[in-house]
């Protein structure tokens, strides 16, 4: 019979600018950061990012675990939707160039880093997490992005590491109004802020969670023949911007990997 395994995916960046965030607020007030302070903020957050590790490797008992961080170049939502993630604060330079040395420690505690060529971590991440779930083993993604939330299953299971608690389906059901799998959905008819996506307009996040719980899915909603005028028409001025989310909203799950889940299996573990 074979092992169950427990596979861990490490949203990188998602951990590291929080936890550099949080060294580098004392320094927030000054007019300007020098580079010796800099320094002192990269090696704070490296030691904290490695604490952080240990400890979910600690918690968590994985038998393979993996850090996945973005490509350096803009992913391929941004060919399709140049917009995307418009206005959002740029990663400070001092700390892309110390990526490696972060890298390195992660590797001391035996976790390898994986990096994307053309995809978001996200897309790496949900592929990962899909193909291990079909095998029936299982996965804990350590992120606080609501984007992996659609993954929610009997195999997947997402983890705050900073609130310490898991984002399940009771989690989704009270900040959403609806279940994990009709997320994607319910973000194409309000859109995403976070990400500059913009949703059907005059829908808000109360209707769409109206709509959703009483039509099942965005395809029922268009499908239906007794929604509101008031409804309809902005269903219909919306067309292209409906098609632009339910392209770039949904986690890509098939990206050739090129390696297998025992390349990733944590030394101490004999099983994979």
């Amino acid at each position: 019979m074979q092992a169950q395994a427990h596979l861990v995916l490490i949203d990188a960046m998602n951990l590291i600018r929080r936890i550099y965030a949080v060294q580098e607020r004392p320094f927030l007030l000054l007019d300007h950061i020098s580079d010796k302070t800099k320094e002192q903020i990269i090696h704070n957050t490296k030691i904290n990012t490695n604490k952080a590790l240990q400890k979910i490797l600690n918690e968590f008992e994985p038998t393979h675990a993996l850090a996945v961080f973005d490509c350096k170049l803009p992913c391929w939502r941004y060919q399709v939707f140049p917009d995307y993630k418009k206005g959002r604060k740029k990663m400070p330079e001092h700390l892309q160039q110390s990526l490696g040395k972060i890298q390195d420690g992660f590797l001391e505690l035996g976790v390898d880093s994986l990096e994307s060529e053309n995809d978001e971590a996200d897309d790496l991440i949900a592929t990962l997490a899909v193909k291990v779930a079909l095998r029936g083993q299982n996965t804990t993604i350590i992120s606080t992005d609501k984007g992996f939330l659609p993954l929610i299953g009997e195999h997947v299971k997402v983890f705050d590491y900073f609130k310490k608690c898991y984002n399940d389906e009771d989690f989704v059901k009270k900040k959403f109004d609806v279940k994990s799998n009709q997320l994607v959905d319910y973000w194409t008819l309000t859109g995403d802020s976070t990400n500059k996506i913009p949703g059907v307009a005059g829908i808000g996040p109360v209707n769409a969670a109206e709509l959703i719980n009483q039509y099942g899915s965005l395809s029922g909603i268009l499908a239906a023949d007794d929604l509101k005028k008031s409804i309809a028409n902005k269903l219909k001025d919306s067309q292209l911007s409906i098609q632009l989310c339910q392209q770039i909203l949904p986690l890509k799950t098939d990206i050739p990997l090129g390696f297998n889940l025992k390349d990733i299996r944590l030394e101490h573990e004999t099983n994979s």
